[in-house]
């Protein structure tokens, strides 16, 4: 999630858990802990663009580094006597704090390594947006509180309510995924593979991915609190692997295997970008809502080029209509049709994208 949720998760944690014995250094301490995982953000290079992807979310956000990653911030107070006798409980809060961020990052869609170097599985629950004010402004309510009343309780009573809504986004995920499952078996497809997540800042309206026949599909649904599950049909594209490439894609790819690593980042939801069929782009996340926009991406270079590909990144040309959102949200959207009004016939056309020439 974003470095202000992960640090109001790690000090909350680190107040409600070591505040009575360490006071207010808990929560400053446990807010940094909750940090420093995203200082992986520095690991890049000029030469090879995919490498920033590569490491974010890998090592630093594993749990075999979390005692490690503890200790290192635990150290900034070592340096006076009185932390150095609470040098346990402190590395206790800095670690409990470093877990958190782990574990809330994996609950997002993007994909974190917990269990490297074991695996390289990149683990995505999809129970909250990488953006969702409930989660924050919960956190910045109960810590407020829990500082200034010096509660422990207020604390405590934030993290519950934020448990309490991951829970509801699995719930909230599995009516979408069975939403999404009726969507399929309508049109007669059978589901290869699938993924639904929440989109930006709620866990009502989801955007949902399937895989039939070489075709990645998309759809928006929307499953209400207090509602049945209702869709935007959108798009399909032909799913690219490696044996899609291009000779000339292949061929360059022959050096830092590009395709390889961004597909493994991206899950295996690879697509050329519907406009511009020379960029490979990552369909988990779309400028457009029920649609194949990509967000990101790569491009093969020409031979003589220094990179073997470019990072294509259009996270700037993100637009978000807060009206149309909250629309959505709230049940508004004219576009949005009952599970039972659609049938085989209506089933949006593939968009077959030719390759680049």
């Amino acid at each position: 999630m974003d470095p202000v949720s992960h640090t109001l998760l790690g000090a909350a944690i680190g107040y409600a858990a070591f505040g009575r014995k360490l006071g207010r250094t808990a929560a400053l301490a446990g807010g940094l802990a909750a940090l420093l995982p995203d200082s992986d953000v520095f690991i890049r290079s000029a030469t090879d663009p995919l490498l920033a992807i590569e490491y974010h979310r890998h090592f630093t956000h594993s749990l075999a580094f979390a005692p490690a990653g503890a200790a290192i911030v635990a150290a900034l107070w070592l340096w006076k006597p009185k932390w150095r006798e609470q040098w346990l409980p402190l590395w206790l809060c800095c670690l409990a704090a470093y877990v958190s961020h782990c574990l809330l990052d994996a609950a997002t869609s993007y994909g974190t390594q917990l269990l490297w170097p074991f695996t390289n599985h990149r683990f995505g629950w999809d129970l909250v947006s990488i953006i969702d004010p409930v989660v924050t402004l919960t956190l910045v309510a109960g810590l407020a509180v829990a500082l200034i009343r010096q509660r422990v309780f207020a604390a405590w009573a934030a993290l519950t309510v934020v448990a309490g809504y991951l829970a509801i986004g699995g719930v909230q995920g599995a009516r979408a995924a069975t939403a999404q499952r009726h969507l399929a078996e309508t049109r007669g497809h059978a589901i290869e593979r699938s993924e639904v997540m929440p989109t930006l800042a709620n866990n009502v309206v989801w955007r949902a991915l399937y895989i039939h026949d070489g075709q990645i599909h998309a759809d928006r649904i929307r499953v209400g609190w207090f509602s049945r599950a209702t869709v935007v049909e959108g798009w399909s594209l032909p799913l690219v692997t490696e044996g899609h490439l291009t000779d000339a894609e292949r061929e360059r790819n022959n050096g830092r295997r590009s395709f390889e690593r961004f597909n493994w980042f991206s899950e295996g939801w690879v697509a050329r970008k519907p406009t511009d069929p020379t960029v490979l782009g990552d369909m988990r996340y779309s400028l457009s809502t029920e649609a194949f926009d990509p967000i990101w991406g790569i491009r093969f270079t020409p031979p003589d080029a220094q990179t073997e590909v470019v990072w294509v990144n259009r996270a700037s040309n993100r637009r978000i209509s807060v009206r149309e959102l909250w629309d959505e949200i709230m049940g508004r959207d004219n576009r949005y049709r009952s599970l039972s009004s659609v049938t085989a016939e209506s089933v949006s056309d593939a968009r077959t994208i030719p390759p680049p020439s």
